[in-house]
């Protein structure tokens, strides 16, 4: 059911829990300062920047779509609005000629015109209907591609499983990534054997699509890598539950399979590490040569013995290959193995700044870049 009331959240939360969260604990390159952009953000997961400047941010297992306003642009959050509830994992959003699309597991909505329409939400239109119904990996990360059409990932609904094969599984549209033509209704496939994608992004110059995923649990600490892939063919097949990493067969799966038959990453990632949002800088306040590189969002494990990732990666790229990784902001984990953060996604804002979102401490962070 959809909430038609705004919740107005406490402003008092703004300082309360920006005050709380230990951002000295945060490392970023010297120039760079990181801040809690809004706070009380339920679940942040995929975020939309409509054209006046207001932030809508999705959530997982809050079911929640949240509207961040600063009304006089001045990087100051001036209201934190829940504007829907009770969604079903209402994690990816998009905005296009003003409306908002969102992803729950099965259908995607639009709420037209939002930025008239968001401080009383009428009823959405079901622009998509009849995606799989299974919420194991079914929450999603969408957008508009350079082509205008809205491209859908959908996940696995297992660990490792054949989806082509079986009753409960038996659904081509598992393990890959689908695009789709709202006003003629067709629908392509982008990538296949991608076991779960909830993130990616077309390079500013080249508009290629890249995208990360998820490799599977369950074959020991440090394999498989997860990974980031690029789109070279439209449709081919990156692998999975076959393969891993380029290179790796599958223990249930890869008997009788080549590698040669599948698209190799472009990078393997260490295992476990939940690469989720991966986002081309764009803006003009970080130096010139953050121009066109990939920050890669690591969620962090969640069944490794030494827990890893939790930290937003840096990907530089040359001749369309990644040359380096390296880290850009760490320490949401800490030496001890707990963790206070958890970063999903990224978006770059019309004054060249960074916003991270982070479902774990339910809050924004802002980056800045300074000589």
């Amino acid at each position: 059911m959809i909430l038609r009331r705004l919740i107005l959240l406490s402003f008092v939360s703004f300082t309360g829990l920006a005050e709380s969260l230990p951002l000295e604990k945060l490392t970023l390159p010297k120039g760079y300062n990181i801040e809690v952009y809004a706070s009380d953000v339920k679940n942040a997961r995929q975020m939309a920047l409509s054209e006046n400047g207001i932030l809508f941010v999705g959530s997982r297992g809050g079911g929640v779509l949240t509207a961040v306003v600063d009304q006089d642009q001045d990087g100051k959050v001036d209201e934190v609005l829940q504007i829907a509830k009770d969604l079903t994992m209402p994690s990816g959003i998009t905005i296009k000629d003003g409306d908002l699309y969102v992803a729950e597991v099965s259908r995607i909505l639009k709420y037209a015109d939002i930025e008239k329409n968001f401080r009383d939400l009428p009823a959405p239109e079901v622009v998509i209907d009849g995606l799989p119904d299974k919420k194991h990996h079914g929450w999603k990360y969408i957008d508009f591609g350079p082509d205008d059409w809205l491209y859908i990932p959908v996940g696995a609904p297992c660990n490792i499983c054949e989806t082509n094969k079986g009753e409960s599984f038996d659904n081509p549209e598992f393990a890959s990534i689908l695009k789709y033509n709202l006003q003629t209704k067709e629908r392509k496939w982008v990538a296949k054997g991608v076991r779960n994608s909830v993130g990616f992004d077309w390079h500013p110059q080249t508009q290629q699509m890249w995208f990360s995923d998820n490799g599977r649990d369950m074959m020991g600490d440090d394999i498989p890598p997860c990974e980031i892939n690029r789109v070279d063919e439209v449709g081919a097949h990156y692998g999975y539950p076959y393969y891993h990493g380029g290179t790796i067969a599958d223990p249930e799966f890869g008997t009788g399979k080549n590698a040669e038959d599948y698209v190799a990453p472009a990078l393997n990632l260490g295992a476990h590490v939940a690469p989720l949002g991966i986002h081309f800088y764009h803006g003009d306040m970080f130096p010139a040569e953050t121009q066109n590189t990939l920050f890669v969002a690591e969620h962090g494990s969640w069944n490794r013995t030494e827990k890893s990732g939790y930290k937003v990666m840096q990907a530089v790229l040359k001749n369309n290959e990644i040359v380096e990784y390296r880290p850009f902001i760490e320490g949401w984990l800490q030496a001890d193995e707990t963790s206070w953060g958890r970063p999903v996604a990224m978006l770059t804002m019309p004054d060249g700044s960074l916003l991270v979102s982070d479902d774990f401490a339910n809050v924004i962070y802002r980056v800045t870049y300074q000589k």
